[in-house]
């Protein structure tokens, strides 16, 4: 049995919210499945304090692969870095550099330009201001509806402009799931990303951003290919 930590993202939250069906999904399949909610509502808090409770949840538990979604990728390299674990995984990640913040992985990894060329294509449907079209246009109508009743003030200003604590990227197996979807994270901007940042082929499916909603039961199939695949794809 694997224990896999579900870290979500920003504004989410974990038990309940975002990670609720691959929780349930790897549950059934024999696997315990953790999504703590990450603090919030607390302007102070920093990334080692999600960290920390993301810690927490899984106590001294062996056998873990740590999730990240989307903002959720600077705080599980963190978690990874200070426990033994089997993968660390990111969905739709925002990639982190050593010393970088979160309001500057923007326009440093060139993403708010990809956005806009891609609006260009598609007439405004990536980075929409409307979240059905941007984060979950093939999401249930209702699954998304309760979703976005479930946002929450995280992460904290000072969690967001605070460079990324890791000198280096942890010294763990890395996987990447790449949403052919997103229409927040265009896809062939991630997969310039993926390479540069991790040096590794991302494994691909057709969602969108919010694919833990989406598509669980095919999101959990890489989550358990990630147990054993390691970075076999680095190149």
């Amino acid at each position: 049995m694997t224990t896999f930590l579900l870290i979500h993202g920003a504004g989410d939250s974990g038990f309940g919210g975002y990670w609720h069906l691959v929780q349930a999904e790897l549950e059934a399949r024999g696997h315990e499945a953790i999504a703590p909610d990450l603090p919030a509502d607390d302007p102070t808090l920093t990334l080692q304090d999600y960290a920390d409770a993301a810690l927490a949840a899984v106590e001294d538990r062996a056998d873990l692969v740590v999730v990240g979604h989307s903002f959720g990728a600077f705080t599980a390299p963190l978690v990874a870095a200070r426990v033994p674990v089997k993968a660390l995984v990111l969905v739709a990640g925002m990639i982190p550099a050593p010393g970088e913040p979160g309001e500057d992985w923007w326009d440093d990894t060139g993403c708010n330009a990809a956005v806009r060329e891609q609006a260009a294509l598609d007439g405004g449907l990536t980075g929409s201001d409307d979240p059905y079209v941007a984060y979950y246009h093939d999401v249930p109508r209702a699954i998304a509806a309760r979703a976005l009743s479930k946002e929450r003030d995280h992460p904290s200003w000072a969690a967001y402009v605070q460079p990324w604590p890791l000198e280096a990227w942890p010294d763990v197996p890395t996987r990447f799931v790449l949403c052919t979807e997103d229409r927040v994270f265009p896809p062939d901007f991630m997969r310039g990303l993926v390479k540069s940042r991790l040096g590794i082929v991302p494994d691909e499916i057709a969602a969108s951003h919010c694919v833990a909603l989406s598509l669980p039961r095919e999101l959990s199939d890489l989550l358990e290919r990630s147990e054993y695949r390691g970075n076999a794809d680095r190149e």
